[in-house]
């Protein structure tokens, strides 16, 4: 369970596939604090350590997850937003986000706003993914490679939320530009609230 409170972005410095898994390497700052089985959150997806050493940690995207994510995507040099599991002696600052990924978007639009930028992404809808709760709300949660946002001027298919200054230098986001794919994670609530008052699409 995380809270979409990123810690870092954390770099790739390997990439290997091995049937249809793919392991990633990285490095990050917390390196020698992990521990083999650790679960940490990457652009959003809950990935198992499966390895640590010379200053780097592996883990391995299974192909559901690879073809739910961003994940396959990524280049050696690219950076990923890591975050370790939720205490559950703290503070929830961000939402509960649980680090499983339900899909893709694109980014259709990047604009500043005097100090702030707006990002617009783009995802499929359709009736069913709406049934199941694959859908952004007004001031809903979302969270975007794995960073817990606040929805605005939501569409059927589109949302937009506000990133300031510090989210932006310190994750990803600032290398998201129109045409990036990112991984989201629709509410929780609104997926248990979904299933039970189906709801349509026109699509």
């Amino acid at each position: 369970m995380f809270s979409g409170i990123v810690e870092e972005a954390a770099t790739v410095v390997a990439l290997r596939n091995e049937q249809g898994n793919l392991h990633i390497t990285l490095t990050c700052s917390f390196v020698s604090e992990l521990k083999i089985d650790q679960s940490v959150s990457h652009n959003g997806v809950c990935l198992t350590v499966v390895d640590i050493r010379d200053n780097t940690y592996t883990v391995t995207a299974v192909q559901e997850t690879l073809d739910r994510s961003n994940l396959g995507l990524l280049k050696v040099g690219d950076k990923v937003n890591v975050e370790r599991s939720m205490l559950m002696n703290g503070r929830l600052d961000g939402h509960i986000v649980q680090g499983h990924v339900d899909q893709t978007a694109r980014c259709v639009d990047v604009t500043e706003a005097d100090g702030s930028w707006y990002y617009t992404f783009q995802y499929e809808c359709s009736r069913e993914m709406v049934r199941r709760g694959y859908v952004t709300v007004d001031k809903g949660s979302v969270a975007v490679n794995g960073v817990s946002l606040t929805v605005c001027n939501p569409t059927e298919d589109t949302f937009r939320v506000a990133i300031i200054p510090y989210t932006r230098e310190h994750t990803n986001f600032s290398q998201i530009v129109p045409g990036t794919v990112v991984n989201i994670e629709f509410d929780i609530i609104g997926k248990y609230i979904a299933r039970m008052m189906p709801v349509g699409c026109e699509k």
